[in-house]
């Protein structure tokens, strides 16, 4: 099978084309023939050597993928061999064919295509994870989201007002960007180059977010944590801003806040099965209504890996970036 290796860490010019023996499914496992794989945040982490796959995860990158299945191991039932389905990869999503825990497959929402099938799990997952799960999002609370515009921050954004009623904030760095938030329901979108934090204070007359979802982490934690209200939380999902940052303690046990980190990767895949059959229940059938969206930055060629980072390396995307490993089938809808 043909698959994208990282030759070294580096720019996307280390990512090439190679071959690969094709995978067997593992018990519990699927093997899926991959028609369209995801473009993530994560991946582009790997590719510079600070993100290592857990052990016993493929070396691969790409973690999330949509396809039909070609193959169940040992265990596994409830999937008919062809069936379409898009599922959260540990690892090994950019290639031909992917080994996936059978518990972290969803069916493709009716009517979608399979490259749209591809841009949902991985966003999907982190948002559910780290805004409801970890972030404990309650009906009517508000909730910031810094980077609005990336994939896991349109899911979120969006879910936090079907299922919660949430009030939603972002930022994003250009004025499209900030319109697609406001386009998508938040009540504002501010300049993260600018004074958010006293910007969107004045928003709220003082009051404060309740959950931040946050990536950046380094300088941006004390002022998200001045942001809070009483109770509030922040969960780091990244640290692209710098792994340490100062933190007044003092001030986070008075105001009884509460500062978490997230890494789902490693979680077992007891844990991704649990979250994918409440997506499947309760997001789900928002995406085939419409009342949720979700939005394809653009769609490349699997021989075109290198330019799909140069584009999140450069925080172009508004959306999901997708790869067709299977250009003829990866624009039509899955059935």
């Amino acid at each position: 099978m043909k698959v994208i290796e990282i030759r070294e860490p580096g720019g996307p010019e280390v990512l090439q084309l190679a071959e690969r023996p094709r995978p067997a499914p593992g018990p519990g496992e699927v093997l899926i023939r991959t028609i369209a794989a995801g473009v993530n945040r994560p991946d582009i982490q790997q590719r510079r050597g600070l993100y290592p796959p857990p052990p016993g995860a493929s070396d691969l990158p790409g973690l999330d993928v949509a396809g039909r299945i070609e193959a169940t191991g040992e265990g596994v039932t409830g999937f008919a061999l062809g069936a379409a389905v898009c599922a959260l990869a540990n690892g090994g999503g950019y290639a031909e064919y992917c080994t996936v825990p059978a518990e972290q497959c969803m069916p493709i929402p009716a009517g979608f295509t399979f490259a749209q099938g591809a841009s949902l799990p991985e966003v999907f997952f982190t948002a559910w994870n780290n805004v409801f799960l970890l972030g404990r999002l309650a009906r009517g609370e508000r909730l910031l989201i810094q980077g609005g515009t990336s994939g896991v921050g349109l899911a979120a954004m969006q879910m936090a007002r079907s299922l919660r009623d949430a009030t939603v904030y972002a930022t994003a760095g250009s004025a499209e960007k900030r319109q697609v938030c406001l386009d998508l329901g938040c009540a504002a979108a501010v300049d993260y180059r600018g004074d958010w934090g006293a910007e969107l204070m004045a928003l709220t007359e003082g009051e404060g977010m309740d959950v931040i979802l946050d990536g950046q982490a380094g300088p941006y934690v004390q002022k998200q944590l001045d942001l809070l209200a009483f109770d509030g939380r922040v969960v780091l999902i990244a640290s692209h801003l710098g792994a340490e940052g100062d933190v007044n303690f003092r001030q986070l046990v008075r105001r009884r806040q509460t500062l978490c980190g997230s890494t789902l990767r490693p979680r077992s895949a007891a844990y991704k099965g649990a979250i994918a059959r409440d997506l499947v229940a309760q997001v789900w059938p928002l995406l085939e209504s419409g009342r949720i969206v979700t939005r394809l930055h653009a769609v490349l060629p699997f021989e075109e890996v290198a330019e799909a980072h140069r584009i999140l390396d450069a925080n172009a995307q508004i959306g999901k970036v997708v790869l067709a490993v299977d250009a003829e089938e990866a624009g039509r809808v899955a059935a």
